[in-house]
């Protein structure tokens, strides 16, 4: 399908899957949003994002799936929309913006088709998509309820720079900016090997986030193979994740939404 960037826009437009559990609904929804390769080429190649175990996962417990491939990446393509610039003087909050435009076009979207509840809506994404749901949260989309941010961030490079992302300041000054008018809660999930983003950076924004009065809750996972940054996407993180998540979503009193 494509899903249009605004509601009275013409093309460009970006590609999503839809995943749809058992039964006639109306479903809980869950907008996944995947990470950002490093170079163009690698981005181009990306094609749709089908971690089909994780949505699977979600799935099996009643909600529709919806997986976009935001601006510049896989069967989108087009220009990339959410660069910062140099790492040097990264803007992450210009990066934000611009992904979160993508995962709020897609909800938008998705809330349209009659077999979707509108009023229970989950925000997931990994690494890059984890940071664009945060940055959508700000905007206090109506129907959302939760955002999961898997190992979210930007500007990191396991080769070049391992556990050390560009302008980690100034990341935090971006999860402060998006924290400010952030009312949604979040999880945020990290295993403290991550070789993109190493655990005193994980700290520190979260700490801006939080500081803002914006009702985060943060799990750090131990050490996961050689690259804790996969912790959504392996056998070993899944188990990690789901458990937590699971107390995450009845201490938001997710279940008692759904029995009600």
């Amino acid at each position: 399908m494509q899903v249009p960037l605004w509601p009275e826009a013409q093309p460009p437009a970006l590609v999503a899957t839809l995943y749809w559990p058992p039964g006639e609904g109306p479903f809980p929804l869950l907008v996944l949003n995947h990470g950002s390769p490093a170079n163009a080429a690698a981005r181009s190649r990306m094609g749709r994002y089908r971690v089909l175990s994780r949505i699977g996962y979600f799935v099996e417990r009643g909600f529709a799936v919806i997986v976009p491939m935001r601006r510049g990446y896989g069967a989108t393509g087009g220009d990339w929309a959410e660069r910062y610039g140099s790492c040097e003087n990264a803007d992450y909050i210009r990066a934000g913006q611009e992904a979160a435009a993508d995962v709020l076009a897609t909800l938008r979207y998705a809330q349209s088709l009659p077999a979707i509840d509108p009023a229970r809506v989950i925000l997931a994404g990994q690494s890059a998509g984890g940071f664009a749901v945060l940055a959508a949260a700000s905007f206090r989309p109506a129907g959302v309820q939760a955002v999961l941010n898997f190992s979210g961030g930007r500007g990191g490079n396991p080769l070049t720079r391992p556990g050390e992302p560009c302008a980690p300041e100034r990341m935090a000054e971006a999860m402060r900016h998006f924290g400010r008018t952030t009312r949604i809660p979040s999880l945020w999930q990290y295993a403290d090997n991550d070789r993109f983003f190493a655990q005193q950076h994980v700290k520190s924004w979260f700490a801006a986030h939080r500081g803002t009065g914006a009702p985060s809750t943060l799990v750090m996972h131990p050490s996961l193979g050689e690259d804790g940054h996969r912790l959504f996407s392996s056998a070993a993180g899944m188990p990690l994740w789901a458990d937590a998540l699971e107390a995450f979503l009845r201490d938001i009193g997710w279940f008692h939404k759904r029995a009600g």
